[in-house]
């Protein structure tokens, strides 16, 4: 098994920024969902109720300190990151957090480009944050673990569904993933393993990974193009009442991780 992909998404819901290598730290990839889009009432917005949030690209400076968005038919927006920003209280799946606001300006350049009232928030400093699932861990903003797995022959093996349908293949960008890999000859293997290796890291199991309308959502676009790949993962992959695809970690040791590197399974579940 080797890394094929490495993506960090800087703002919860737009689109990703892939990396060659990076450091893998207790939150997940490098300024992975250390910021949020919220509404009026400090509620996170998604592409399940936004799909627009895809062509909202971010780039961000390795430091941390200059965040930098673009998206069509308007100019690009760079604002000096505030870690004193006022607190706002926010919710991710109705679960609380504290977010530091970014300001005004960002807020009406994000409100313009999606169409809706919006602010920018950033994990504050003292954001204190314990994962559910198997493994404990922490992560930013995302809606659960730090990493999200996905191996290229499960995604290969939904595609061959799809085309027997006459529906076109979906790209690995639809499911939005931390960790692409790729070498084993049977799909949903990753769904067994419980401990790994790659690069300097370890990580734990935490969750299978629950689908959801995103899924269905052209991230080139910003448009909802479904009702695939959801209608046929049901077909064949249904846990914990939604349709499951992918595998999501904690990271149980920080460590450098690089495209090409190799990963070792150190515990598979138990039959």
């Amino acid at each position: 098994m080797r890394v094929t992909g490495l993506f960090s998404y800087p703002v919860k819901g737009c689109a990703g920024v892939a990396l060659r290598e990076d450091v893998l730290g207790p939150a997940g990839l490098s300024h992975d969902r250390v910021f949020m889009v919220v509404d009026d009432d400090g509620e996170f917005v998604s592409q399940r109720n936004v799909p627009r949030l895809a062509v909202v690209r971010p780039e961000i400076d390795d430091d941390g300190t200059r965040l930098t968005l673009t998206a069509p038919d308007v100019g690009p927006f760079t604002l000096e990151v505030d870690l004193e920003g006022e607190r706002r209280d926010v919710r991710v799946h109705g679960e609380p957090f504290r977010g530091a606001d970014q300001g005004e300006p960002v807020a009406e350049w994000l409100s313009t480009v999606l169409g809706r009232s919006c602010r920018l928030v950033r994990v504050p400093p003292e954001h204190d944050r314990v994962t559910s699932g198997e493994t404990p861990g922490t992560a930013g903003f995302a809606d659960s673990s730090a990493v999200l797995l996905m191996a290229e022959r499960s995604v290969a093996e939904l595609n061959a569904r799809l085309a027997d349908k006459g529906v076109a293949a979906l790209p690995m960008d639809r499911f939005r993933p931390n960790l692409v890999v790729n070498g084993w000859e049977e799909p949903h293997v990753e769904d067994r393993v419980r401990r790994f290796e790659v690069g300097r890291a370890e990580l734990g199991f935490t969750k299978l990974a629950v689908r959801c309308v995103v899924t269905t959502v052209d991230q080139q676009t910003g448009e909802r193009a479904g009702p695939e790949p959801l209608r046929t993962l049901a077909e064949y992959r249904r846990s914990f009442g939604g349709v499951a695809l992918g595998v999501r970690f904690a990271v149980t040791r920080p460590g450098t991780v690089a495209v090409g590197d190799e990963l070792r399974v150190t515990r598979w579940a138990e039959s």
